[in-house]
C-alpha cells in the first residue's frame, strides 16, 4: 500500500482527530483527495474538482497551528453531488441542459459544512437530474464502479459513492429520492444515510421529487455519517419542507450496544425475491444484531406489494412539473432516458398520483404500527449486486426485471413514507462485488439507526475494504 493509500484508506473521524490533534495537515489530506481524483478520473467520479480547495486547506492548517478548530469537520475534505448549490461554482445536475449554470449561493447544506469546518473540493456525477438509478451519464461520462469498472456504481448519487469507496474524498453529500444514497453506497461498499423527511434541508439543492427528495451523507462507516449528520441536520427557515424538531447528539449516541433492541424483518419480503449473496449478507447481519443482544422478530406490513407502482407514479409526476417548461425549451439537451421518463410523468392522470399518495399514508400507517413491536427493520438495499454497465435489466430469481422497478424494490419503503434509512456494507458476492444492508427505523430516529449500524461494523470489516484503486 503506497504512503497516499495508507493517508486516504483513513476514516473521516480518524482523520478528522487526527488533525485536531496537529499529527496530519489539512492541506495533506486535501492534496491527498485532489490527486486521488485525478488518478481515478476514468470512473467519471466528478464533474468538477475544486483546486482552490488547496488554499482554504491551507488556512484551516494555519488555524489549527494557531489553537483553533472551526468545529468537528476542521479540514476535512468532502465532496458535493453536483445538485447542490455551491456559490460560484458551476451546478450542472448532470445535465447539458445546466452546463453554464454558476449558483450565486450556497444550499444550507454547504454553509453548515463549513461552519462544521468541512473544505468542499468538487462536484460529483450523477444519473442527470438524479432521475435514474445508475448513473449513466450521457454527458460527463457514465459513472464507473472502482470494485469493477465494467460496473455500474448506482445512482443517483453514484459519483459520491465511487469517490467515496475510492479515497477521492472522505465523505460526501448525495440526494435521495428513491434511494439514490443508499443504492451508490450499498454497491461501493460504504455507508450512507437516508434521514427523515425534513431531517436536512433541501434548500438550495436542486429538485427531483419534492415530497420525497432528501440530503444525506455518504462515508465509510456509520462513525463517519454521525459526524456528517450532525453537521447537517436541523430546522432551517429557508426549506418550508423543513422540521422544527431537536437534533440527537449522533456521535455520542453510537457506542450504547444493541442489547434488547428489537429488531424487524418484513414477513415475506424481507428475505425474499433477491439474489443470494444479498439473501446471505442479511441473515448474517440479523445474526450479528442477535449475537449482540437484539432480539430478532417478525412483523407485518399488508400493504407492502403496492410500493413500487406508488413510487413511480410519484416520481414520474413531480419531476415532470419541475421539468415542464425546460423539457419544452430545451427538449435535445436532455439525455434521451430521462426526456422519456419526463414525457411519461407528463401522461400519467391525475387520479394515478392522488391514488399514489393515499397508498402512501397507509404504508405510513401500517409501517409505524409495526414500530409498535420492533425498532429498526432489517431489508436489502437492493436485491442485486452491481450490473454491467449500460443494463437496462437485472437477473433476479432466474427472471430479467426492469432495472429501474427493481432498483426500487426495497429503498421505496423509507422513500414513500419519508422515514430514514442506513444502508451499510454487508459483504460481497461471489465477483467480490458489494453487498449492502438497509436498516429503516421510525421517523428521526437516525441516532438509533447509526448505532445499530455501528455495532455491526463494530464486529464485522465490510467497511474496512477497499476497491483495487485504493487496496494497491
Amino acid at each position: 500500500m503506497t504512503a497516499r493509500s495508507e493517508l486516504l484508506t483513513m476514516e473521516l473521524h480518524t482523520a478528522a482527530w487526527r488533525v485536531a490533534a496537529g499529527e496530519v495537515s489539512p492541506v495533506d489530506l486535501v492534496g491527498a483527495c485532489l490527486d486521488q481524483a485525478a488518478a481515478i478520473s476514468d470512473t467519471n467520479a466528478y464533474i468538477s474538482v475544486f483546486e482552490d480547495a488547496l488554499e482554504v486547506a491551507e488556512a484551516s492548517a494555519a488555524m489549527i497551528r494557531a489553537g483553533y478548530r472551526i468545529g468537528p469537520l476542521h479540514g476535512m475534505p468532502i465532496a458535493l453531488k453536483d445538485n447542490i448549490n455551491v456559490a460560484g461554482k458551476l451546478t450542472t445536475a448532470g445535465s447539458a441542459v445546466l452546463k453554464h449554470n454558476i449558483s450565486t449561493s450556497d444550499a444550507t447544506v454547504v454553509e453548515r459544512l463549513r461552519s462544521a469546518g468541512a473544505i468542499i473540493i468538487g462536484k460529483t456525477n450523477l444519473h442527470e437530474f438524479a432521475w435514474g438509478g445508475t448513473s449513466a451519464n450521457v454527458t460527463f461520462g457514465f459513472v464507473k464502479n472502482p470494485w469493477n469498472q465494467e460496473r455500474m456504481p448506482g445512482g443517483s448519487s453514484g459519483g459520491s459513492g465511487v469517490a467515496v469507496a475510492s479515497g477521492a474524498c472522505f465523505g460526501a453529500l448525495g440526494t435521495d429520492t428513491g434511494g439514490s444514497v443508499r443504492l451508490p453506497s450499498a454497491l461501493n461498499g460504504i455507508t450512507g444515510v437516508r434521514p427523515t423527511i425534513g431531517r436536512v434541508s433541501n434548500a438550495g439543492v436542486i429538485p427531483l421529487a419534492w415530497s420525497m427528495d432528501t440530503v444525506g451523507p455518504m462515508a465509510r462507516s456509520a462513525r463517519d455519517c454521525a459526524l456528517l449528520l450532525g453537521a447537517l441536520a436541523g430546522y432551517d427557515p429557508r426549506d418550508p419542507g423543513s422540521a422544527d424538531v431537536g437534533v440527537d447528539d449522533y456521535a455520542g449516541a453510537l457506542d450504547g450496544g444493541v442489547s434488547g433492541l428489537r429488531v424487524g424483518l418484513i414477513e415475506g419480503y424481507s428475505l425474499h425475491h433477491m439474489q443470494a449473496a444479498v439473501e446471505k449478507a442479511v441473515r448474517e447481519a440479523v445474526d450479528v444484531l442477535q449475537d449482540l443482544g437484539a432480539v430478532v422478530r417478525e412483523v407485518s406490513i399488508p400493504d407492502i406489494e403496492g410500493n413500487i407502482s406508488a413510487q413511480l407514479t410519484v416520481e414520474s409526476v413531480e419531476p415532470s412539473t419541475y421539468h415542464q417548461r425546460s423539457l419544452r425549451a430545451n427538449r435535445d439537451d436532455y439525455a434521451d432516458d430521462v426526456r422519456l421518463l419526463l414525457q411519461v410523468g407528463e401522461l400519467i392522470p391525475a387520479v394515478h398520483y392522488v391514488q399514489a399518495q393515499r397508498y402512501r399514508a397507509l404504508l405510513r400507517q401500517q409501517m409505524l404500527a409495526a414500530y409498535g413491536e420492533v425498532d429498526v427493520i432489517v431489508c436489502p438495499t437492493l436485491p442485486f449486486t452491481a450490473t454491467p454497465l449500460g443494463d437496462t435489466l437485472v437477473n433476479i430469481d432466474g427472471e430479467d426485471e426492469d432495472m429501474l422497478s427493481a432498483i426500487m424494490q426495497f429503498t421505496g419503503l423509507p422513500s414513500l413514507t419519508g422515514l430514514p434509512a442506513v444502508s451499510v456494507p454487508g459483504g460481497f458476492d461471489q465477483d467480490r462485488m458489494p453487498v449492502g444492508v438497509q436498516l429503516i427505523g421510525r421517523p428521526f430516529a437516525e441516532a438509533t439507526l447509526l448505532r445499530c449500524a455501528a455495532a455491526i461494523q463494530s464486529v464485522t470489516d465490510h467497511h474496512r475494504q477497499h476497491p483495487p484503486v485504493l487496496a494497491a
